[in-house]
Formats: structure tokens, sequence, C-alpha cells
């Protein structure tokens, strides 16, 4: 499993259901979804504006939270609500492994490359579903701290895919930098499975460079905006700089918009951030 391999692989995205209603608002509703992402089933929420549309549509990769714990459709609800409220068609995944989504035993030993492919056949899945309501030639990404390296991930294996992608307070492009930082300090044993498998980036360089984002941006076709908080003790703002540099020297379009004294998660900058995220949208998905 590497970048490179997801390159070549056909991802195949499809059979996009609705299910039962979960929400009714004023703006919009949200229902239950699946689709399958190269043959596995993955749940997650679709949020639908009211009225015809087509609406442009934008594909949601959210943060780490504990599959064991997590429940479909959560770790975006402020991002879901706002961007439907502004007319888009709003697809959370929720990820292989997660809430009613088939296992994949393999994921987390192959650094959650999985993740990659689900965010990008959510995409097909839209596209393939060929709902009215649905611009399927304007789509988008949004991830949030992992989620922001799911989106990378997608935009150097997938270019062209999308129109355009945001993430926020993004993880490392270099998976071994979030390994160390997360899970090394907390004895998580996945870390020796996964130098059992794969070396360490000492051992095996050449494998930690192909599962790096980093490695590949001169792929990258969309435009890129980045949302960082300077106080985030989380997701180290350097990391985004570094990343946002290797965009700038492969020549492409990245902004970088920080925050004096946010944190991981925003807080009172949150709609600021909203409303630029917005403008970013409407101008490349409108």
């Amino acid at each position: 499993m590497s970048l490179p391999a997801l390159m070549e692989r056909e991802q195949r995205g499809s059979d996009l259901r609705l299910g039962g209603v979960r929400v009714r608002t004023d703006a919009y509703t949200q229902y239950a979804v699946t689709y399958r992402s190269n043959g596995l089933k993955v749940s997650g929420i679709m949020n639908v504006p009211r009225g015809d549309g087509p609406f442009p549509a934008l594909v949601l990769a959210h943060g780490y939270i504990d599959p064991d714990i997590y429940t479909t459709g959560r770790g975006m609800p402020r991002e879901q609500d706002v961007l439907a409220r502004n007319g888009y068609v709003v697809l959370h995944t929720d990820y292989r492994n997660h809430a009613g989504s088939d296992d994949d035993p393999d994921n987390d030993v192959n650094l959650r490359l999985g993740y990659t492919e689900d965010v990008i056949n959510a995409v097909h899945a839209l596209r393939s579903a060929a709902r009215p309501n649905v611009d399927d030639g304007r789509i988008g990404l949004l991830g949030r701290s992992m989620g922001g390296g799911v989106v990378y991930n997608a935009l150097v294996v997938a270019p062209g895919l999308v129109d355009a992608a945001a993430v926020y307070a993004p993880v490392s492009s270099r998976p071994e930098e979030n390994i160390d930082r997360f899970q090394r300090p907390e004895g998580d044993p996945l870390v020796e499975e996964i130098e059992a498998a794969h070396g360490t980036p000492q051992e095996n360089p050449e494998f930690w460079r192909q599962v790096s984002p980093v490695t590949y941006v001169d792929r990258v076709t969309e435009p890129l905006l980045i949302h960082h908080g300077t106080a985030d003790d989380t997701c180290p703002l350097a990391w985004t700089r570094a990343t946002v540099a290797a965009f700038e020297e492969a020549g492409k379009d990245v902004e970088l918009r920080t925050y004096r004294g946010e944190g991981h998660t925003f807080g009172p900058r949150w709609a600021d951030s909203m409303d630029v995220t917005m403008s970013f949208f409407d101008r490349h998905l409108r």
C-alpha cells in the first residue's frame, strides 16, 4: 500500500443510497447514506438543501475520532450545517471501520490509506448516482485535522477529481511525523505493527517517501485553501508551513490563512474562517 499504488488502482465508488431522514431544518434535509468504496460499504450522512437545484457538492473528511466511540456523521457538524445553508449538498463520509461501514482489518497498519480511497470514491459515488439535485460537475473537498491529510492524499492520487479543496488544522504531510507526535508517545502498539510490516523511516525510507503526499505535490491541479491557528497545540502550524512551502515550490495554487490565538478546534474566529471558506468555494464551484 502506497500513494503510487492508489494512483495505479482503479477507484470504484458507486451505489449511493439515501436512507432515513435524520434531521429536517428550514434550509436542508439530512439523510443517512451508504455508498460502495472499492467493494466496501461506507456509511455517512448527506445534507440536501431545500429547492430544486442542482446544487454544487462538498465531500467532508473528518478528523480522528476513536472508531469505538464514533457515531455516524460525527466530526464536523458546524461545517455540515453552514455549508448546506449556503446551498451546498454535503456528503460527510464516516470512512471504513466507522459507524455502519464495513471493516477493513489492514487499514491501520497501512497508515489508514483506505480513508483516502473512501473520500475519492465518495466523489465517484456522487457522480454515478446522477441525482438531479446534485451538480456533479461542481464538487469540492473539505477536511479537518486527520481529514486534512486525507484531502492532501486525495489531491495527489486523483488530480482533476474535484474543483477545489479546503482544510482546517491539518496533520503533517509526512506520516512519520504524525506517528511520532500522536502514537509513539502513547505507546500505541500499532506503531510496532506498522514498522514490522513496512520498516522504520530509517530502514525503509522509500516506503515512507511513497506514503507522504508532499512527495507528489507536483501532481496537484486544484486550488487549495488551508486554515490554521497559531495556538494549535495538536497539529503544529510549522507542519502546515512546510506543506505550503512544498506546494509553492511546485508552483501550485495554495493559500494559507492563519488565525492568531486560535487552537486546534477553532473558537472565536471559526465564523470568520467559514466566511473565507464559503467565498473560496463560491469562487471555484459556482
